[in-house]
């Protein structure tokens, strides 16, 4: 490689969409249509726009993970430094919301070194680029510690080493900081706020909660949702783009108005309980928790869950709050002490949630896992509405009722006939939500059940939970939203490391 060859590849990179649209191979309508905007190197741009306008989808292309002509249809060009992202290979790194996606081998060394190998890095400077790329990330850990025993903060970190290591000439964020407790987020922040001082690399990042990456970002670019009435049909129009103040001072209330989350621009909030709590329908006494049996993680809990209350549980990341969840759900077994339904919601059933089939628990407890694909089962969006009310014999004329209400209440109605893997994070986690409700559950487990969120969605999601506590159904949520908790009067346990 000759010395200008190795400056270009460490060089920032330029990012351009002309006239681009991607459409998924099994959806009608265009994810994204006519987008055009170019991204100079070393600039560090904020993406934003509404769930499902488009965001994920043009990252993925820019990155060169969207797939062939099986997979979708293509418009326009996009290039990095003038290349298709595919003929670019290694100019770009991206980094995506659910951590566990991302990591590929056992051992951490291994994991940040995988995509040096692959880009055929020689041996020696992989191991010098790998150590070099965990120090940037602040990630302190062994070589050969398991990918596996890394928190989600952690594990983000990982991933962003990963990329690191690899020398981009772009990194581009796919909401890194989902589902990531507070001190998480200001971890991966400034790991990436690190990373770029070294580096002067390209930066795109798309954010719902955009207050922490404010101070690191030099332009903001505002995307609309495609077909959503700010262009033609099919169209993705940018409706602003400027400095961070241009965009969001000067134009803050109206991009509000649309579903971008804007700070001082707060989404409306639901009204307080309208009754208080009923009868308990779940308790857990001295219960310990684990993933692994002889392995506890958190406990012991003494806790009641009660009709028409949202119970919600808190703490940092790796602190046990979705093992928790899971078997309170009645998903895995308690490791010690108990957790038990009473009559009202056992119906008949044994008392202890685990021991029930899944039948029973259909119209019980319903649960929604933090990563949504962990629970998708059909091909369209329509059919995964139908698989529980289905699974219950319910007749048909009432199933195409119940999917019908919720499609229009989560927003999903255009996308009934579309693949639920194709939807955007925020697509899929609503899609989820709506499936938990189609069998009417009286109690409800949601693990992070507003992240990937615009402020529209995200407010109408919170008053759907509301208006099912105050109809009487108990919920346990899991959240880092402290907004989300408090919107919704939730009583809080906290659990600590």
């Amino acid at each position: 490689m000759t010395e200008a060859t190795d400056a270009h590849k460490n060089a920032a990179a330029t990012l351009e969409a002309r006239s681009w649209g991607w459409r998924y191979a099994t959806r009608r309508r265009w994810a994204m249509r006519g987008v055009g905007l170019r991204i100079e190197p070393g600039e560090r741009v904020l993406l934003l726009g509404a769930s499902g306008s488009g965001k994920s989808t043009l990252l993925q292309g820019l990155g060169g993970v969207l797939g062939g002509a099986d997979e979708g249809e293509t418009q326009g060009e996009l290039l990095v430094d003038g290349q298709s992202p595919t003929a670019a290979r290694g100019r770009v790194g991206m980094v995506l919301q659910d951590p566990d996606t991302q990591t590929i081998l056992a051992r951490i060394g291994d994991d940040v070194a995988f995509g040096c190998e692959n880009l055929g890095v020689p041996r020696d400077e992989i191991w010098t680029r790998v150590r070099a790329a965990l120090a940037a990330v602040d990630l302190d850990v062994d070589l050969d510690r398991s990918t596996a025993a890394l928190s989600g903060g952690q594990k983000q970190r990982l991933a962003l080493a990963g990329v690191l290591a690899m020398r981009p000439g772009a990194i581009l964020l796919d909401e890194p900081t989902a589902n990531l407790d507070p001190g998480g987020v200001e971890d991966v922040r400034d790991a990436v706020a690190a990373a770029l001082d070294a580096t002067g690399a390209t930066l795109v990042v798309i954010e719902h909660r955009i207050d922490v990456w404010l101070p690191l970002v030099t332009r903001v670019i505002v995307l609309g949702a495609a077909g959503g009435g700010t262009g033609s049909e099919g169209e993705t129009v940018v409706l602003a783009d400027g400095t961070p103040q241009q965009v969001l001072g000067a134009r803050g209330a109206e991009l509000a108005a649309s579903g971008v989350w804007v700070p001082g621009h707060p989404p409306a909030l639901p009204p307080s309980p309208s009754r208080p709590p009923g009868e308990t329908l779940l308790e857990a006494r001295g219960l310990t928790v684990a993933r692994k049996r002889g392995l506890a993680v958190a406990g012991p809990f003494d806790l009641d869950v009660r009709a028409g209350e949202v119970l919600g549980i808190t703490g940092p990341n790796g602190a046990g709050k979705s093992t928790l969840g899971l078997t309170l759900a009645g998903l895995i077994p308690a490791e010690g002490g108990r957790v038990s339904a009473l009559p009202t919601l056992a119906a008949g059933e044994k008392s202890d949630p685990f021991r029930w089939s899944s039948r029973a628990l259909l119209t019980r407890i319903a649960t929604v896992l933090q990563t949504p694909e962990h629970q998708l089962l059909a091909k369209t969006v329509r059919d995964e509405l139908s698989v529980g009310p289905r699974a219950l014999g319910i007749p048909e004329a009432e199933i195409a009722v119940r999917v019908d209400d919720l499609l229009e209440r989560l927003r999903l109605s255009a996308l009934a006939a579309a693949n639920p893997y194709t939807l955007s994070g925020g697509e899929k986690r609503r899609l989820t939500v709506a499936a938990a409700l189609a069998t009417r559950p009286r109690m409800l487990v949601l693990d992070e059940p507003t992240f990937g969120q615009d402020a529209t969605t995200w407010a109408e999601l919170v008053g759907l939970i509301a208006r099912l506590r105050d109809e009487g159904t108990a919920v346990v949520a899991i959240s880092h939203d402290e907004t989300v908790l408090a919107a919704l009067h939730a009583r809080r346990v906290e659990i600590g490391r």
